[in-house]
This record gives structure tokens, sequence and C-alpha cells, in this order.
């Protein structure tokens, strides 16, 4: 495991349940040992006993030596130099695996993207793992769920193989695209809830955001060549719920933070790890930009961070046109059709099915 904040940590800890045998890579040597010999990381889970097999260490050849399978959770601007740094000590079979929620700024790039980029190493050995996961409840063991993909369906199932035990449970489908950009773009749109939370506006509000931040994100992934299906899965409409409704996302709390007026460097200085939804504005209107996909509730947030728009006047342009519109913009924009009615179709369906084998997301 590279990182041991509190989602590398908390993943970590999931693989050790699990019964793996687990070695995180601090970058901090003070963290390293708090972990290896306490069973602790106070920083980012604070309360939360590691299991006693969880080893630790703050050298990057010691952390790599024979891993078969190698999780990424570093903050997703510096996983290219991580990747570089890292390259010497890979085993040349390894599995590598990424649970990073953004885009690389300059690129554009997915993380799948920048690490097929950066290493001599096929794409059928990379996987992304996504869904509702606050790192804090399932260190706590609250049971959930994620979604491993790959484009190759037998990675995807060793990987979700060893990423699972008696509180987690991994699905696995071949849509990486559409599984990465569901956790990049829900960030977005928490980001907007939490401003609108910030300022007072109540749930219809939020529900509104919630309904038409899921359009915004199928029109964007399909558009990039995702099934619809996966936005309405675990790794956007459960991601998005998830990281939209609870103070422990910190793209909320960070949105939250704008809303009750503090400016941009005040927010970044408040937070204690990396927000990637702050990150991932820019480079995220830029590709939409790029296939004439519009996201007027992502470009509210840019102009938010911006300092162009008031954060009470949020709302008001979310639902303000020039003339009425369809709810779905179905001629210019993805194919996904229907993707809001479908995606709570299918949550009904798990529901009623008690919790078996979905569409997309297979077990």
């Amino acid at each position: 495991m590279l990182g041991a904040g509190s989602w590398g940590t908390t993943f970590a800890k999931i693989l050790a349940d699990g019964g793996a045998d687990v070695v995180v890579w601090a970058r901090r040597p003070e963290l390293a040992r708090e972990i290896q010999e306490a069973k602790r990381n106070s920083d980012y889970l604070p309360g939360v006993n590691l299991p006693v097999g969880l080893r630790a260490t703050s050298r990057l050849d010691l952390a790599l030596d024979g891993a078969e399978q190698v999780y990424l959770s570093v903050p997703s601007q510096s996983l290219r130099e991580n990747l570089k740094n890292a390259e010497a000590h890979l085993n040349r079979n390894a599995v590598i695996v990424s649970l990073m929620k953004g885009v690389e700024k300059a690129s554009g790039r997915r993380m799948s993207q920048v690490i097929a980029e950066t290493l001599p190493i096929d794409t059928d050995r990379i996987a992304v793992i996504s869904g509702p996961n606050l790192a804090l409840e399932i260190a706590k063991q609250q049971p959930t769920a994620a979604v491993v993909a790959s484009t190759s369906l037998e990675t995807a199932q060793a990987v979700a193989t060893v990423a699972r035990n008696g509180y987690f449970r991994s699905f696995v489908n071949t849509d990486v695209i559409g599984t990465e950009f569901g956790g990049v773009l829900k960030n977005l749109i928490a980001v907007a809830i939490g401003i609108v939370d910030g300022v007072g506006y109540g749930e219809n509000t939020k529900a509104s955001i919630i309904t038409r931040g899921l359009v915004e994100m199928t029109d964007f992934a399909v558009a990039y060549g995702a099934q619809p299906e996966t936005l309405a899965g675990l790794a956007g409409l459960g991601d998005l719920i998830a990281t939209s409704q609870s103070p422990l996302s910190r793209n909320n709390t960070a949105g939250r933070l704008l809303g009750q007026g503090y400016r941009l460097p005040d927010v970044v200085d408040q937070m204690q790890q990396t927000t990637e939804g702050l990150a991932s504005v820019g480079p995220v209107l830029e590709l939409a930009k790029a296939k004439g996909v519009e996201m007027p509730i992502v470009e509210q947030v840019r102009q938010v961070l911006a300092g162009t728009l008031d954060p009470k006047d949020i709302a008001p342009h979310l639902t303000t046109d020039d003339e009425p519109q369809g709810e779905r913009n179905t001629d210019g924009q993805a194919q996904g059709g229907s993707a809001v009615r479908r995606a709570f179709k299918r949550a009904f369906d798990q529901l009623r099915d008690g919790g078996r084998r979905a569409p997309r997301d297979r077990p």
C-alpha cells in the first residue's frame, strides 16, 4: 500500500482483515513507526486500532519487495512522481491498483492512464477501485461495498477476491472509464452540495443538485466512452450519495467552508488532507468543453472557487435558464437517456433482490 493517509490506511486494514499480508509505505518515518509499533494512525484515523499483522515502513524498496498487488493511495497530482520513484522496486508481474479519485491537472489524464504512461505495464494489469467509501466509517468496520474495474475481468476478480472481508464487499466490472470518472465527478458535485449547505439552503436544493449532478456526471462519462449503467452503480450514484451527504467527506467539508464565506486559500489551509474535488474542477471542465458537454453545476463551482460568484447565488443560477428546458438534454448530449430513472430503478431492484447481482457490477 503506497500512501498512509486515511484512505490508504483504511484500505490496508480492509486487505489485512481479509487475510492478506500487507505492508504500508508512509512518506514520514514517524508515521510508519506508529503504524508498525502502535498499530495506530492517530493523524488520520484517531481511535482506530489497526490489525496486528499490518506492517509499515518509510522505505519504498522494503514496502514493494515481492508485492503481487500494489495499491496506490497518494495525492493524484503526485502520482506520476511516486510511480517513477517506485518503478525500480516493482515486481514486473505485479497488478497495480488505483484507489485515487482525481485527474492530473497538467494533462487531464485519469489515474489509470497516468499509470499506463509512466510504468512499462500492460493495461490488463491495472485496476481501479471506487464506491461509497468514507474512510472513517469503514475503518470502524461499518459495512459497505465498492467496485473493482479493469479491462481484464480476470484482474478485476483477482483484486476483488483479496479486497473483501466481513464488512467490505467488492463487485467487479470492465468499465474502467466509468468507474474512474464516477469517482472524480462526484467530488465536484459534493463540493456544490457543501457550498449550498454552508450557505444554509435546505434539502430541496441539495436533492436537486444531486439528481441534476448525476445527469452531468453521466453525460460527461458517456461522452468519454463509459457505460451509463456504471454511473448508476456504486462508483456513480452510490459514491455521490455518500460523499454529498456526509460531514466525513473532505469535498463536502471544503464546499461548506466556501459556502460560509471562506476564500479558497483559507479552505485549503484548513483541510488536513488533499481535497481532490478542488483540484479537479479545471481539468474536468476543459475535458467537458472538448466533448461539447455542458456541466452548469461544475461551472458554478468553478466560479465560486475563483471568487466571481457569491456562494448564495449558486442555487438560483442552477435553476434559472433563459427558457424552460427538458429534464434531459437527449438531443446533443450523451445517449444515457433517462439515467436518473434507471439509477433509482437499479437501486430498488438490488434492494428487492436482496443485494444480488447487478447488470454491470458483478460480485
